[in-house]
């Protein structure tokens, strides 16, 4: 019998704020290596669609930028490191070029719950409640949920 696949628990925590908690089936080492080496993040973060890293400064204020590229075209995304605490916590910005100015804060903190697997929570903070709004009618759940579905297969590979 197959499992279900795994969903993020997207929640409104609080005004500006989106709550996210997800858990993955691999040690918190892995899950942390998969989420911050570049060669790793190409194979999942896109949705698994191809994904150009354009910068990759992976230090407190360093700078990143992505560009997916889908069927519906390329997407661009970029932000800086405000907190890198290997291998339990990051902390660093996001901007869709779609919404130019429209920063996000995203603190990201890995749990290890048993050796094996890893709770992710996640608080994205936003500038106001209309960007917070807006990103959710967007289809960031469902974005999300695919790029989590991609990174499962990695940690799996990597195992």
């Amino acid at each position: 019998m197959t499992q279900p696949p795994c969903v993020a628990k997207v929640s409104i925590a609080a005004d500006r704020e989106i709550h996210v908690e997800r858990t993955f089936e691999a040690p918190r080492d892995r899950v942390w290596r998969a989420m911050t080496d570049p060669k790793l993040l190409v194979q999942w973060w896109g949705r698994g669609n191809p994904l150009t890293v354009e910068t990759y400064e992976f230090r407190r204020g360093g700078h990143w930028r992505f560009i997916e590229h889908s069927a519906q075209g390329d997407f661009g995304f970029e932000g800086r490191f405000r907190e890198i605490k290997p291998p339990e916590h990051l902390e660093l910005t996001f901007d869709f070029d779609g919404a130019p100015g429209h920063v996000v804060v995203n603190l990201i903190t890995l749990h290890e719950l048993d050796g094996s697997r890893t709770r992710l929570t996640s608080r994205s903070l936003f500038y106001n409640n209309a960007d917070r709004d807006g990103m959710t009618q967007a289809g960031m759940e469902r974005g999300m949920n695919e790029s989590y579905t991609a990174l499962d297969r990695v940690l799996a590979a990597m195992g």
